[in-house]
């Protein structure tokens, strides 16, 4: 059974599942169209046994779904409202310092 997250919840879950570059990967090749695994895992050029380890992470956090399709599973976004969303965050403006990087060892630990 479906429940609807609260506001601060999601947007939780849409930070974690962005948090990691591979993720943000998977999310954009899924905004682009629907994939099997397989070929998620040949496109992005990283193991099948990695990329199942995120699609189960994006998973957990709501942000895609598996839709059957025979004897195989498709992987595609949740909502079509996420790619919007996507979208937006790709084409923000993020002011940050020319000399500026983002590392986890960052004094205050964020970017």
């Amino acid at each position: 059974m479906l429940t609807l997250a609260s506001d601060i919840e999601v947007l939780a879950r849409f930070g974690r599942a962005l948090a990691d570059p591979i993720r943000c990967r998977i999310l954009l090749a899924l905004h682009e169209a629907p994939a099997y695994p397989a070929d998620l895992a040949d496109t992005l050029e990283i193991s099948r046994t990695r990329l199942s380890n995120h699609l189960a992470c994006l998973r957990d956090c709501g942000l895609v779904v598996t839709v059957p399709d025979g004897r195989r599973t498709r992987y595609e976004l949740a909502d079509d409202r996420l790619g919007h969303a996507l979208d937006d965050l790709r084409t923000a403006v993020v002011a940050v310092a020319a000399d500026r990087t983002c590392t986890d060892t960052d004094a205050k630990g964020c970017c």
